[in-house]
């Protein structure tokens, strides 16, 4: 009888919890939902590659690839090349590559950086409240916002390939 009630408890638990981890994901879906094409949600983060800040405001007429990141990331590791080839080749057409660490300590975070040869502006998300705006589910994710403020293009969970970073790249150029 006692085996039978905890393996009913047990079983309760878990539909229980696979509920509430629908209900976040159905909420964390909404919220980026209704960042697309919606404005970018600003702030303004200290940086790991320079002194002082940076806001999200300061870039306003510039088009932005927001890219969250973690040094611990593997996939993050991964796409520093092609973040940074886009940084180098567009930036003269007004293009802001911006990496936002999360989930990490600074000296970690600037000895990625240092070791994969990011830059583009690095700033540190430290207590999530980015994260938390942006709805991250994890890391790696990259957003693209419009040179007028607006968030365009793909929204990528994952390691963005070429194809998405053009294209989340045009749209933000052109939008």
């Amino acid at each position: 009888m006692r085996l039978k009630l905890g393996a009913q408890l047990v079983a309760l638990a878990v539909v229980v919890g696979l509920l509430g981890l629908l209900v976040w994901k159905i909420v964390n879906q909404d919220q980026k939902e209704a960042h697309k094409n919606g404005p970018a949600p600003n702030f303004t983060l200290p940086r790991l590659d320079a002194s002082g800040d940076l806001s999200l405001a300061s870039l306003k007429g510039k088009a932005v690839v927001l890219n969250f990141w973690a040094s611990w990331c593997a996939p993050c590791r991964d796409e520093v090349p092609v973040l940074e080839k886009a940084w180098r080749q567009h930036r003269h057409r007004g293009l802001v590559v911006v990496g936002v660490d999360q989930q990490d300590l600074s000296s970690d975070a600037r000895s990625f950086a240092k070791k994969y040869g990011i830059s583009y502006p690095i700033v540190r998300d430290g207590p999530g409240h980015v994260v938390a705006k942006y709805g991250l589910t994890g890391v790696p994710e990259t957003f693209f916002v419009s040179k007028s403020g607006k968030i365009v293009g793909p929204h990528v969970e994952g390691r963005v390939n070429k194809r998405q970073l053009a294209e989340g790249i045009e749209a933000a150029m052109t939008s």
